[in-house]
């Protein structure tokens, strides 16, 4: 399955949540085995020389979530400094700020600590990865929160290859998703393709998996993909504009509605899909090929769906839906609720008739 990513091998472990409190003074000290691996990171990675950085217990305790010892260590001015130092920390070989260890084991107290102490939110790793990545990597959505009342940016970091939004989508987690949004996420962010040279150069689609909306289709996360549509996710995504012909040919699905049908999604992935203006045209296909028929696993029903749409006008109202949703924009359909308006009309911008 395409994927944004190498997000689980990118981050920690998170704690085993059976496992008993701890604190500093419990935690192992270096094996001699991996001294020097850890010695070279150091030199390699982290912010100060190996020399001045020995005493670790600032990122340590982050690491175990021992938050006396972190108010404790902060009261001093030379811990104060180190705030936002990255280095090789005790359980792990990767150098981070103390935020970034915090996050990935979902303290959020500690989290809260040490953005209240001045920690910054949008510090990255030698990854790319922020702390608000790794939060959404880990499940850890009470620290999501923290991070992103902070000011975090709820798209990532461009020097990673996936974003939060892109990770929650994937592994369907709606209620982190929802978090994002309304914190502005980018619902079709992908900053690979953004790294085009010439806007009007022919775009290939290729990259359709690197897409939040697909996905969640490819996983069949439905309320992911419900969640993502009403939030102004573009139905047609990356078809706008021109387009390499020859790619379409070679891809394995030429946009989200050919995707969707030929991953063996629901007929609630298409209904909602043509519902928020996906274009059944740019489907290169109307009945599945006999050759290809065993191959991909069309559902029957949503196969009827997608092509009774082909073969009937949309009505009016539904132009008329899609033509204001579009006016607003994405960053203002949040804002439908709230509106002068009857509760029918609101619904019925909502999608929720």
């Amino acid at each position: 399955m395409a994927d944004g990513g190498d997000t689980e091998g990118d981050v920690d472990d998170p704690l085993n949540k059976g496992c008993r409190l701890i604190s500093v003074t419990d935690l192992p000290s270096i094996t001699p085995a991996g001294q020097n691996l850890k010695e070279w990171l150091q030199e390699q990675f982290c912010d100060q020389p190996a020399d001045q950085c020995e005493d670790m217990r600032l990122h340590n305790s982050a690491h175990v979530g021992d938050l006396n010892t972190l108010k404790s260590l902060l009261e001093e001015d030379g811990f104060k400094r180190r705030i936002n130092e990255k280095s090789v920390w005790c359980c792990g070989w990767l150098p981070c700020t103390p935020l970034r260890i915090a996050a990935t084991a979902g303290h959020s107290d500690c989290v809260d600590f040490l953005l209240c102490q001045g920690a910054k939110v949008d510090l990255v790793d030698v990854k790319g990865q922020t702390a608000l990545y790794v939060a959404v990597v880990n499940g850890h959505l009470d620290c999501v929160h923290i991070l992103l009342e902070a000011g975090a940016n709820p798209n990532g970091s461009r020097h990673h290859r996936s974003t939060p939004l892109y990770h929650a989508a994937r592994v369907g987690r709606h209620d982190i998703l929802q978090e994002l949004i309304k914190f502005n996420a980018d619902v079709d962010v992908d900053y690979q393709l953004g790294l085009h040279s010439a806007p009007s150069a022919p775009r290939t689609l290729s990259t359709l998996g690197l897409c939040p909306l697909y996905i969640t289709a490819a996983y069949h996360h439905l309320p992911c993909f419900r969640l993502l549509l009403s939030a102004g996710a573009n139905p047609d995504y990356n078809y706008s504009g021109p387009v390499s012909r020859e790619a379409l040919a070679r891809s394995p699905a030429s946009c989200l509605l050919d995707a969707v049908l030929t991953h063996g999604c629901q007929p609630a992935f298409v209904s909602v899909l043509l519902e928020h203006g996906a274009d059944p045209y740019l489907v290169p296909w109307e009945e599945p090929e006999p050759e290809v028929a065993g191959r991909r696993r069309v559902e029957p029903e949503a196969l009827h769906v997608y092509q009774e749409a082909r073969r009937c006008p949309r009505r009016l109202t539904h132009l008329c839906r899609l033509a204001v949703r579009r006016a607003m924009g994405k960053p203002r359909l949040g804002h439908i609720p709230s509106l002068p308006l009857p509760e029918a009309i609101k619904s019925f911008l909502l999608h929720l008739d």
